[in-house]
């Protein structure tokens, strides 16, 4: 059997270079397209073989799609909820119309299958925990919107074009490769412990902790954190079951446990043995108290469940990244 071509959007970014460096290490032929507005040159593993471009750009697509593309994983999108409420036209452009872009150029090179980088953002407030795909979507931020925009569009493409999709809902993505093959720190990050780490390396003074009057034990906000390198077997498990199965697919990626902020600073604390301080202030706009996942149809799918995503694990392998 010939080596798949892989072609990874956003491949020297965060999540996106841990699913490279799999892929890669399972001998396929990854071709990474990037434009490192937020990925990064350290992050890109050699063996793939890397393209400097755009999906709204579409000679950057051409020359991508030179190399007879099997899969696409697709990670080039802003994902910065605060701010897809302030300048939603950057995120309707690049994650909207990239996509579409991205969308059409599968179909006029025949390719078939689509890795998608969802997000638990399209659910908006939770009416019931743990959250399961048959959940009400109704994103409360732009970013989210996006998100359900591009899902939908799927539908329509493997109806209307054939392309057989995986949508890969996640909830809050931390951690750092287990490996330490993944060396930089995420730019501008905007979740929790990225945050953390920089405030524990002295990157910045305090931290703030928005709300602590929540209905939650300790009054902050729970959430559902599940490490990167589980998410990337999450994403080639998906790959294989598209392909073998030629049915798409739609999967939350969580631990189906939660954690409150000051859980995750104290932990932080112990792990990497440094204080962090904060600041409580007030609370986000559209932040609910509590956000869990259920993750069993990955499971029942996929045999896929979270094996690093305990939070020690987590900060101990972001801690090799930043201090």
């Amino acid at each position: 059997m010939e080596k798949l071509n892989i072609l990874v959007t956003g491949g020297a970014g965060y999540i996106g270079s841990h699913v490279v460096h799999d892929l890669c290490d399972q001998n396929f032929n990854v071709i990474i397209l990037d434009n490192f507005s937020l990925g990064q040159r350290v992050n890109v593993d050699e063996r793939a073989k890397l393209i400097e471009g755009d999906i709204l750009v579409d000679d950057d697509l051409n020359t991508a799609f030179e190399n007879k593309i099997d899969v696409v994983f697709h990670f080039a999108a802003w994902k910065a909820a605060g701010e897809s409420m302030v300048d939603p036209s950057k995120y309707a452009k690049n994650n909207i119309c990239g996509t579409l872009n991205l969308l059409n150029k599968m179909v006029e090179n025949n390719t078939n299958y689509f890795i998608f980088s969802s997000s638990a953002a399209v659910y908006g407030s939770p009416q019931y925990l743990p959250i399961d795909e048959n959940h009400p979507v109704n994103p409360e931020n732009y970013y989210g919107y996006t998100k359900l925009a591009i899902e939908e569009n799927l539908n329509w493409f493997s109806k209307l074009k054939g392309i057989k999709y995986a949508a890969l809902r996640y909830f809050n993505a931390t951690g750092y490769d287990i490996k330490g093959r993944i060396k930089g720190k995420e730019r501008n990050p905007a979740n929790l412990c990225p945050i953390v780490m920089e405030a524990a390396a002295g990157i910045r003074s305090k931290i703030q902790v928005f709300g602590d009057d929540y209905s939650t034990p300790d009054g902050t906000c729970i959430r559902d954190y599940i490490h990167v390198n589980d998410l990337s077997t999450a994403h080639l498990k998906a790959m294989n079951y598209i392909m073998k199965n030629k049915e798409s697919l739609l999967v939350n990626l969580g631990t189906g446990k939660g954690q409150s902020v000051f859980e995750m600073i104290n932990t932080a604390e112990k792990a990497v043995n440094r204080k962090i301080s904060y600041d409580v202030v007030g609370r986000r706009a559209g932040d609910p108290a509590e956000l869990i996942a259920s993750s069993q149809k990955a499971l029942d799918l996929l045999n896929w469940k979270a094996e690093y995503s305990d939070i020690e694990t987590i900060f101990k392998s972001m801690a090799k990244v930043y201090l």
